[in-house]
């Protein structure tokens, strides 16, 4: 623990929590940076907290089985009722000491403190010139992460004029495979072991099953298994609980060169809910693959039409 604010996890990586290619899954990674983040985050601010976004998550290098993954999670500045938390995971060889970053990411969390109490977050202490920096450049992820909204608002005025002409000129494109294809429903039960100790679902475990059923959209496209490289503009827009039904909606929005990206949106239902058919938006998620073949080599991906 290198300060007040900063938390490190261990974890070896296992067969268990291996994917389809053999090395560790990016479900459990997630899971596992989820919840060294919040530590951190309830480290200072004495109260539980709660994931409210997560966002450029970068997956620089894969992790194999037998390796050990380490996860320094720091709080870089503290908001009134939030905070941004740092975090940076890292692979080491046992066999060769050699240490990789194997991605670097910001999450947001939020206290809840029990009862009528008001969170009122103390600020943080730095102590380094590297805290400053973070300090300083927190607030500018800030302010582009409140401005995602408006931004989209924005981006879909202008595609709902030009859609029209757009689609006609992807659909007549020839090879162009329909996304329809790559869509991908799956519902998962909220469990105890899936929630924290106020019934609140972990971020971590709805990030790792976004993942799964993501990757699943993606590899329909390229007929591979794809790579995870990023996950961007992961946000919570609510909470769900111990016995909501979770469903996950992904689908391929384009292909680029190389990778592909799937947009995943997660709805909750309770009980009553679920029978009335009335979901509530808790989450969604834009996720990068790479599509490589058995030999790691990149292999194209065709044009899609929406």
């Amino acid at each position: 623990q290198d300060s007040p604010m900063s938390l490190s996890m261990c974890q070896r990586a296992l067969p268990a929590h291996a994917g389809p290619r053999g090395s560790l899954g990016s479900g459990a990674l997630l899971r596992w940076m989820d919840t060294a983040a919040c530590l951190a985050a309830e480290k200072h601010a004495g109260v539980s907290c709660v994931t409210a976004s997560m966002d450029d998550i970068q997956f620089e290098e894969a992790a194999r089985v037998g390796q050990i993954i380490t996860i320094k999670a720091k709080v870089n500045r503290a908001f009134r009722t939030s905070m941004e938390v740092g975090i940076k995971v890292t692979v080491q060889d046992v066999l060769t000491n050699a240490e990789k970053i194997v991605c670097v990411a910001y999450a947001t969390y939020v206290a809840k403190p029990a009862g009528a109490r008001k969170a009122e977050l103390e600020p943080v202490k730095l102590l380094s010139a590297e805290d400053h920096l973070e300090h300083s450049l927190a607030i500018e992820r800030r302010r582009i992460r409140l401005g995602y909204l408006q931004v989209f608002e924005n981006l879909m005025q202008e595609s709902n004029k030009e859609g029209d002409s757009y689609t006609h000129h992807i659909f007549e494109e020839e090879g162009a495979v329909s996304t329809e294809l790559t869509h991908v429903q799956s519902i998962e039960l909220v469990l105890p072991p899936h929630a924290n100790h106020h019934g609140n679902t972990f971020g971590g475990q709805i990030m790792a099953w976004m993942e799964t059923v993501a990757s699943i959209s993606a590899s329909r496209l390229c007929r591979s298994y794809p790579v995870l490289k990023s996950v961007n503009m992961f946000k919570f827009w609510g909470p769900s609980f111990v016995g909501d039904r979770l469903v996950f909606n992904a689908i391929v929005n384009n292909t680029f060169q190389n990778s592909v990206e799937v947009g995943v949106r997660v709805e909750a239902y309770d009980c009553e809910e679920w029978i009335k058919d009335q979901p509530r938006h808790i989450s969604s998620a834009f996720l990068i693959f790479s599509a490589v073949d058995d030999k790691g080599e990149p292999t194209p991906l065709p044009r899609v039409r929406p």
